[in-house]
């Protein structure tokens, strides 16, 4: 796919699963099972889908990386982390691509299934950025959330995730992302965690929305179905009308960042509201 200046691929980095009724909240499983079946411990299965923009002026910028590879077999068996088929270093080595080729790299939110790449362990078990010659961006005040982040979303911040960035003066603090790249803006929302960015990249012919974990999925573009993990459920409702009706007007495509099948598709809105219209090749 092409943007303005910028080649687009998708980078899948593994699969993890989580419970399917804190991914659909208040919607019954009977409903959800349908299009997302859950395994004997209901969990379902989700991509770590990322974004690639290989700009024609050389840059590499990568919106999410992943979980990575520091997790124990505990972790591993809670997430039922998959690296069997997908992992970071394999997506980009098909593109004759290596981590040390990124020059950017824009965290969505510091969510250990999208910022868990942005590190790895060493040789001596030391945890360093992942990405050597890229720049890291967060928004500000999403990482002084992080930092002390509620009860409820304690557990998804890891710090080995993202501190080892600062004490190497890697992580840029960012309040207007707008001005990071040509023909990328952001959508600022607040509903799943404080201050997710999340990159709307356009030519104002064609529009892609990197939806994050405002809508995980397809399944998610349904405005009632909203995760229990977020923060704000009902800010996040308002969110999904806001961007689902300027994706309708402007016939955007919409990524998706944790649906196991379906990276890219369109937006339908009728008598029956807003819901996933058909999937997109790459």
């Amino acid at each position: 796919m092409r943007i303005g200046t910028y080649t687009v691929h998708p980078i899948e980095t593994g699969r993890i699963a989580l419970d399917g009724g804190a991914m659909f909240g208040v919607v019954p499983k009977n409903l959800w099972n349908k299009t997302n079946p859950s395994d004997d411990q209901n969990r379902i299965s989700l991509a770590m889908r990322c974004l690639l923009l290989m700009a024609d002026d050389g840059r590499k910028i990568l919106f999410d990386n992943g979980l990575g590879h520091k997790y124990h077999d505990k972790f591993a068996s809670i997430y039922r982390v998959d690296h069997s088929q997908f992992t970071l270093k394999n997506s980009l080595s098909q593109l004759g691509l290596t981590t040390d080729d990124i020059t950017d790299m824009v965290l969505t939110h510091l969510h250990f299934d999208h910022a868990g790449g942005s590190t790895r362990t060493d040789a001596a078990g030391n945890v360093e950025p992942t990405f050597k010659n890229a720049k890291y961006y967060v928004q500000k005040k999403h990482f002084e959330y992080g930092l002390n982040a509620s009860e409820k979303d304690r557990a998804s911040f890891l710090k080995p995730d993202f501190m080892p960035l600062v004490e190497t003066k890697k992580l840029n603090l960012v309040t207007n992302a707008d001005s990071l790249f040509d023909n990328v803006s952001f959508f600022i929302a607040h509903g799943h965690s404080p201050y997710q960015q999340l990159p709307i990249i356009s030519d104002g012919t064609t529009t892609l929305f990197f939806c994050g974990d405002l809508m995980p999925t397809k399944t998610h573009v349904s405005v009632p179905y909203v995760m229990a993990y977020d923060n704000q459920p009902l800010v996040t409702i308002d969110e999904k009308k806001k961007i689902l009706s300027q994706a309708v007007a402007g016939k955007w495509t919409l990524f998706f960042e944790h649906d196991p099948e379906t990276a890219i598709g369109t937006v339908i809105h009728d008598e029956k509201g807003y819901r996933f219209g058909e999937k997109i090749d790459f």
